[in-house]
């Protein structure tokens, strides 16, 4: 059963090495994550799931120890997925699961075991749902850590342009994420989302399917939309 989630933003560049000198800029967003993760770490759970948004290569499991880096983003930051266990796939974790790694390497992560899920923009939502709802099956005491943005979208310099769909869009997510609305979240328009570049769309669905009757409170911990992405950053416990 699903007793907490935490949901928070993939961009690589909250990784300070990464950001380089614009680092500071999202400092607040940093620690707005370190709480939501404080979250997760207080429901004391039998097990954690990382997942976030992936391309083909990053869809599907990755176990405990899977390793990841940044220097695709011209830095040489390595990360792994919780501690060692020898059981890696042979594969690298995607962008968004790198960054989850990151976090939780930076909080000090120990609560539970942990396993990460790579989930693709097509996936329609009703099998995100049914995925969440297989998840949350899975132990007594399930946490998630759900990565990804909202839309792409929200100025004339913003990776997808200035769309004036965006900011409404971005509004009823971070509404839905902050008061743990699963009906708002099943609900999302898959289209719009995907013309809004919105990655987190999937994720979230996976997180409305594994909630289901677990009556879970919702808090809002930050919204912005730093370089015209949508992030936003919320704890269900």
């Amino acid at each position: 059963m699903l007793v907490a989630a935490a949901v928070c933003p993939c961009p690589p560049l909250l990784v300070p090495e990464v950001a380089a000198g614009a680092a500071p800029e999202l400092d607040t967003a940093r620690a707005a994550c370190t709480d939501a993760l404080g979250v997760l770490a207080a429901a004391r759970p039998d097990r954690l799931v990382v997942l976030g948004p992936a391309e083909q290569s990053g869809r599907g499991t990755h176990p405990e120890g899977t390793p990841g880096s940044f220097r695709g983003f011209g830095v040489d930051v390595d990360v792994r997925l919780g501690g060692a266990t020898g059981e890696t796939s042979g594969r690298e974790l995607p962008p968004s699961l790198a960054v989850a790694a990151w976090l939780l390497a930076r909080t000090g992560w120990s609560d539970a075991p942990i396993e990460g899920l790579g989930v693709g923009e097509p996936l329609e939502a009703e099998r995100c749902i049914q995925v969440g709802r297989e998840i949350a099956a899975r132990a007594e005491r399930v946490a998630l850590l759900v990565m990804g943005d909202a839309s792409a979208c929200r100025t004339l310099k913003a990776p997808g342009y200035l769309d004036e769909r965006a900011a409404p869009f971005d509004a009823e997510v971070a509404r839905a994420l902050g008061s743990a609305d699963v009906a708002a979240l099943k609900a999302l328009d898959t289209e719009l989302a995907y013309e809004l570049k919105a990655s987190g769309r999937a994720p979230w669905q996976v997180l409305a399917g594994a909630a289901e009757g677990a009556d879970l409170a919702g808090a809002l911990l930050y919204e912005d939309a730093p370089y015209g992405v949508g992030y936003v950053i919320a704890t269900w416990s």
